[in-house]
């Protein structure tokens, strides 16, 4: 865990009407060392995001001015900000609608500060990585805990030993390895890899996912590489 004094490179961006709610956030943030930007509107939530370039948005969706969904696609016309739900909406549509809009994760009110840390933990992990990488050499490799990618020779390793799997599989599982830490959605994952996003091929999608995490993960009934999450999509851990 990063030292407060470390986080104070990362801006944070609270969007957040409740104001007990964002109060709450804000003083956490404030207390691990982020700099923190509030917003109790959707509208002025924009207009911060433009001037204070934060490096994470935490975000309702319940906002009096516009739904926290239209907020996600007009910051994703021109910024790739990661993105943290925190609604009270419960139903598997309303978070698979915010993550189809461009949200890199969800959480639901009522959470826990330790859950919120960690979530923005991760998030932050991921804009360092990307940070680091920027440079004329574009990233050839992926490496997670064992599991390593090789995508300009397109090949997938596992402890060393290669593993041998068919072009849907390798193409499935690049989709998940380069958005590493995010949230996919179904029809996310079926645009990138079929081209379509039809009901008929979920069934496909799940036999592909079984094939894969067989061959990828020591017990695919406890998977560590891809995390299941129920009616909504998968994430690369």
């Amino acid at each position: 865990m990063a030292a407060p004094s470390e986080n104070a490179r990362f801006c944070v961006l609270v969007i957040e009407d409740d104001a007990a709610v964002r109060n709450l956030m804000t003083m956490t943030l404030d207390l691990q060392g982020y700099r923190v930007e509030q917003a109790d509107r959707g509208a002025v939530g924009l207009m911060a995001a433009a001037s204070a370039r934060p490096d994470l948005v935490i975000l309702d969706l319940g906002l009096p001015d516009m739904d926290g969904s239209d907020v996600i696609r007009k910051l994703r016309s021109w910024s790739q900000v990661p993105i943290l739900v925190v609604s009270a909406r419960l139903e598997d549509s309303d978070k698979v609608a915010a993550l189809d809009a461009g949200a890199d994760d969800y959480i639901v009110k009522p959470f826990s500060v330790d859950e919120l840390l960690a979530r923005i933990r991760v998030a932050l992990r991921r804009v360092e990585r990307e940070r680091a990488s920027v440079s004329d050499t574009p990233v050839d490799c992926y490496d997670n805990d064992g599991l390593h990618i090789d995508y300009a020779a397109a090949r997938v390793t596992r402890d060393g030993e290669e593993v041998h799997l068919t072009p849907m599989e390798y193409k499935l599982l690049c989709v998940l390895a380069r958005n590493a830490g995010k949230v996919l959605t179904h029809n996310y994952i079926l645009k990138e890899v079929w081209g379509t996003a039809l009901s008929s091929d979920m069934a496909s999608l799940r036999v592909f996912m079984a094939t894969l995490r067989k061959k990828i993960e020591t017990d695919p009934s406890h998977p560590k590489y891809i995390q299941t999450h129920v009616g909504i999509g998968y994430r690369m851990s």
